[in-house]
């Protein structure tokens, strides 16, 4: 019996169009030849083919009888350890092919990689890289890889290529030209407009050229979801840096998780890894437009409850799983202004942090004290010698080298005499939380003392980044937590960054030469994730409703007289092309809802004296159930001719009360 493997390689390679020289190199490699390149090397822009030309690769690799190690660089630790143990059958057996998708995500262990990890592959091993960015010239300059390393730039496909692929996708013959013109040589606009085609998204003003192919051609795509629990799913999908079934589990608790999974698994713009299913990206960021501006409020709703979500699994992961669930909170509200101002997502520099290490203080105290002075430098030792578990520092990924360190102190209640004679900012700390609400016995204070990264001194970085996403997720489990603080110079841009999440308690601590501002948040008066909420959603939460509609005028005035038509035949209604406009988009019942809202729009253009005649024809010819528009004059005593001229006017205005709804939004439809 064939395989599943098997049967998904076999269509692979029925479906796989060109790049014939990658083939051959990566076929005389798995040959033994001794000419042929160790390691390889794909990128170019989204959607180009890279993953779809990798998976090939592996399948060769598999038929050659090789071990392989697949890595997705979305999903690789900031620590080189955990890539090294991920990958680590490339060290230890002969003839392993490692495939790393996606290196751009982890560009940063590119220096890592060829100083360190490379050379000590075991024998007759291979790597394969693919990614958007070019690889670093001084790799393909070094005369020791000349040899070794082959670097591919992969193009558009040729217009024969492009023809074979749809014609192996089965698009009708008619459609294949427009959709040529529609999605150029790109491997993933094609697949998807032939998709889009091969499902019945053949009419001619979706194939119409457009500056954004992508955008248009998914709203297509989107349009032709099967029921509104699919629609649902690709919301997650959308917005979640991976969505796993369990996810789909938890915030479509009323659907079918395993059904829906499969569809999304089967989509053309999706990939899997380990921890789930994410569009690529070209497609995310065309598909969350779209939708978000299709369906503003459900987009909104369904981003809530992902974040309620991640915010249950904060509270009762594992610890080795928070710092990734506060990244993909965070991740959820990366656009909006409060994020912005104090998030990087940054990945030049890449840093990974680690504890403390007794080794490590004499570097620390050195960038305490050239950054920051002697006094707070000591004041680093005497923290680190009372709670070492409270510092962090960070090692670039690509060298190892240490370039920063924060900590995060927790101090119980009452404060000791001792740290508030020797830490001024500690004694503001607590100075100011008798002031305002003093702590009690069993509680404790948590504050972000230091945060030093001499490259980049407390302004926003991934170190930053980092250091925060540790501290909210220790504020989140933290039982009798009181206050949160945080320390910084340069008091006044800070209070800025962070206005409308920590309070300027309005104290300047002096220690030696330096002053800081000293903010607070009160966890007992806001906890953790109210703090949370308000902190990523306020503000994205508004709909944005300002791009054209990805249909004609002409085509929605048509879709506005087919409802009409079959408003008595639910089928017919429900398949009408009026359902997968955006105006329809947040109905929870698409069918009923769209259908009061054509009888409610018919009704209110009685309020205008131009449409009294016409709200009467509309009702006669299509509501009261007469069966010709002959019946529908009789049974208002109109001639024939007279009721055609009302019918039309009718119709006139009833389409474009709808087309402003279609364009704006209710708020905004005139």
């Amino acid at each position: 019996m064939v395989s599943v493997g098997e049967r998904l390689s076999t269509a692979r390679v029925r479906a796989f169009i060109g790049r014939d020289e990658q083939l051959a190199r990566f076929g005389d490699a798995l040959a033994g030849d001794p000419q042929a390149p160790f390691a390889f090397y794909v990128y170019g822009p989204g959607g180009i083919g890279k993953s779809t030309l990798l998976r090939r690769l592996a399948d060769h690799a598999r038929e050659a009888g090789r071990l392989l190690v697949e890595l997705d660089g979305r999903f690789v630790s900031r620590d080189p350890a955990d890539f090294e143990r991920a990958a680590g059958p490339f060290l230890d057996v002969p003839g392993t092919v490692l495939v790393v998708d996606s290196f751009e995500h982890c560009q940063w262990l590119e220096s890592w990689l060829w100083h360190h990890f490379l050379p000590r592959a075991a024998d007759s091993t291979l790597v394969v890289l693919a990614g958007r960015l070019a690889p670093q010239p001084q790799w393909t300059a070094d005369p020791a890889w000349a040899g070794l390393l082959h670097v591919t730039e992969l193009a558009p496909f040729s217009e024969a290529q492009a023809q074979s692929l749809l014609a192996a996708a089965q698009l009708r013959p008619e459609l294949r030209q427009r959709v040529l013109r529609f999605a150029g040589g790109n491997p993933l606009a094609l697949s998807l407009a032939a998709a889009a085609g091969s499902t019945g998204c053949g009419e001619e003003e979706i194939w119409a050229p457009s500056a954004d192919v992508l955008r248009t051609l998914l709203a297509g795509l989107i349009g032709e979801v099967p029921t509104a629990a699919h629609r649902r799913a690709l919301e997650v999908a959308a917005q979640a840096y991976a969505t796993s079934e369990e996810l789909l589990t938890a915030v479509l608790p009323e659907e079918d998780a395993h059904l829906l999974f499969s569809w999304l698994r089967e989509l053309p713009f999706m990939e899997s890894t380990h921890r789930g299913l994410y569009p690529h990206d070209a497609a995310r960021e065309t598909l969350a437009a779209d939708l978000r501006w299709r369906a503003p409020t459900a987009f909104a709703a369904m981003r809530r409850r992902l974040a309620e979500e991640y915010l249950r699994v904060l509270r009762e992961a594992p610890e080795e799983r928070v710092w990734t669930v506060t990244d993909e909170l965070f991740y959820l509200f990366r656009e909006g202004e409060t994020l912005a101002r104090v998030r990087t997502w940054s990945r030049e520099d890449e840093v990974h942090d680690r504890p403390l290490h007794p080794g490590d203080l004499a570097v620390v105290l050195r960038m305490a004290a050239e950054t920051e002075g002697a006094a707070s430098a000591e004041l680093v030792r005497y923290w680190a010698q009372r709670q070492p578990q409270a510092f962090s520092v960070y090692r670039l990924v690509s060298t190892g080298r240490i370039v920063a360190f924060t900590a995060r102190l927790a101090l119980p209640a009452p404060p000791d005499p001792e740290d508030l004679a020797t830490d001024p900012v500690v004694a503001a700390a607590w100075e100011y939380a008798d002031a305002t609400a003093p702590v009690s016995p069993g509680e404790h204070i948590g504050i972000s003392r230091f945060s030093v990264y001499p490259e980049r001194y407390q302004v926003p970085s991934r170190v930053i980044d980092l250091s925060s996403s540790r501290a909210q997720a220790e504020s989140a489990r933290a039982r009798g937590r009181a206050y949160g603080f945080a320390a910084w110079q340069d008091a006044e841009t800070w209070a800025e960054r962070i206005k409308g999440s920590l309070v300027d308690t309005g104290a300047r601590p002096r220690v030696g030469e330096q002053t800081y501002g000293l903010f607070a948040v009160d966890w007992r008066r806001e906890p953790v994730e109210n703090w949370l909420r308000r902190f990523i959603s306020a503000p994205t939460d508004v709909p944005v409703r300002s791009a054209p509609s990805p249909v004609s005028r002409a085509a929605f005035d048509q879709a506005v007289r087919e409802a009409l038509t079959h408003w008595r035949d639910a089928g017919a209604f429900a398949a009408g092309a009026l359902m997968r406009a955006r105006l329809a988009a947040d109905f929870g019942d698409p069918v009923e809802e769209l259908r009061a809202l054509l009888r409610e729009t018919v009704d209110d253009l009685a309020r205008d004296p131009r449409g009294v005649r016409g709200r009467e024809a509309l009702t006669a010819g299509y509501f009261s159930g007469a069966p010709t528009q002959e019946a529908a004059a009789r049974r208002l005593g109109l001639p024939y001719g007279t009721y055609r001229r009302h019918l039309r006017q009718g119709l006139d205005l009833l389409c474009e009360a709808l087309w402003q709804r279609e364009l704006h939004g209710p708020a905004e439809a005139s």
